[in-house]
């Protein structure tokens, strides 16, 4: 019963053993070069007479990478696009892990410290991230159930790219509008549908916002 409820919002599509291990080992590996590109980031010493330092300097692109944003939006990518919710479940689990792990040892290696209770809070996304990964795949489905994940995540991307209070809303930045807006774009499926999830979203993150 609840199996052909799951199937009214999004039906799984079939994939091969090999070729799902394939695609998450892929993941994992790409999830470690990131983690190390991020760190990389942060250990970078930007010289402002080198015009790519002094773009980087303004995109602030180190902090960027460090903070959420981008990381829940190639999550949302990697569920959203994986073939049934199983499959996004482990697909965004190895990416978390080999993210988190590469970043982790790099710091431990290359920057002579142990980030251990900052990596603790990354350690504890990555273990929520099957159970996020698969409400997000559900979100690319049909009916109110679909729209009604839509919505919530929107409104947690609202809440990440955007600097909100009960009467106020700015943008962090033109990299967090880029993302937002990627968001919405691996959500879309029809205009009537995007339409409502921004205009839930947008209300449902000033309502979390006066708690």
């Amino acid at each position: 019963m609840i199996r052909n409820s799951l199937n009214r919002i999004r039906k799984a599509e079939s994939i091969g053993k090999q070729k799902a291990a394939i695609t998450a080992i892929g993941i994992f590996a790409a999830g470690i070069v990131l983690g190390i590109f991020s760190k990389w980031l942060d250990n970078l010493g930007l010289d402002s007479s080198l015009w790519r330092h002094v773009l980087l300097e303004r995109l602030d692109l180190h902090n960027f990478f460090s903070d959420l944003a981008v990381w829940l939006l190639a999550a949302l990518a990697i569920a959203v696009f994986s073939r049934s919710a199983v499959q996004a479940a482990i697909n965004v689990f190895v990416f978390f892990a080999g993210m988190c792990a590469a970043y982790h040892l790099y710091t431990i290696l290359f920057s002579g410290f142990n980030p251990a209770s900052y990596m603790m809070i990354w350690y504890g996304i990555t273990l929520l991230s099957p159970l996020l990964a698969i409400l997000c795949w559900y979100a690319k489905g049909s009916g109110p159930a679909a729209l009604l994940l839509d919505a919530g995540i929107i409104a947690v991307f609202f809440l990440t790219c955007f600097s909100i209070g009960l009467f106020y809303i700015s943008l962090r930045g033109i990299l967090y509008l880029m993302v937002f807006a990627g968001a919405a774009a691996v959500l879309y499926r029809t205009p009537k549908q995007l339409g409502i999830s921004l205009l839930a979203g947008f209300l449902l993150s000033f309502l979390l916002c006066s708690f």
